[in-house]
């Protein structure tokens, strides 16, 4: 099931920890909307990127998921307003990290997580707030960095 024209609904709730673990990772209908309306925010995304693929590392999680991940309870993943992913064609997750908190688009939180991968959630509070994560023992600091 197509959410968006490049998102499906099975890359956004792909979770190899689901499966490992036998849990069931399907949004409510309630979830699903935000999933929708998460997947057509990146349409615009992948359009700042340069049309480039995206590949989604996580989604939603059903909230048995999030905890056995270690995940806020808190986490917008839980809603499905929040992605991880990596735009490898556009460059690292720095590189998009730091593009996409130059642009003027509408988001709760961008975050450059752990040098991997970049967070991005469209929770209605739709702060703009920026954060660095590059390990736990580190936590979170203000502004896309290196260090």
């Amino acid at each position: 099931m197509q959410l968006s024209p490049h998102f499906s609904l099975e890359s956004m709730i792909a979770s190899q920890t689901a499966a490992r673990l036998g849990l069931c990772n399907t949004p409510t209908n309630f979830v699903l909307g935000n999933l929708t309306d998460t997947c057509n925010r990146m349409e615009g995304v992948r359009a700042m990127l340069g049309n480039r693929p995206i590949l989604v590392s996580s989604g939603y999680r059903a909230p048995a998921v999030n905890a056995a991940i270690g995940g806020a309870t808190t986490s917008a993943h839980v809603t499905g307003h929040a992605i991880d992913f990596t735009c490898p064609d556009f460059g690292t997750p720095l590189e998009v990290a730091t593009f996409l908190s130059q642009q003027a688009f509408e988001f709760d939180q961008l975050i450059y997580e752990y040098g991997a991968w970049v967070h991005l959630s469209f929770d209605p509070r739709a702060r703009r707030q920026c954060l660095t994560i590059l390990s736990a023992q580190a936590g979170y600091k203000p502004g896309i960095a290196v260090g």
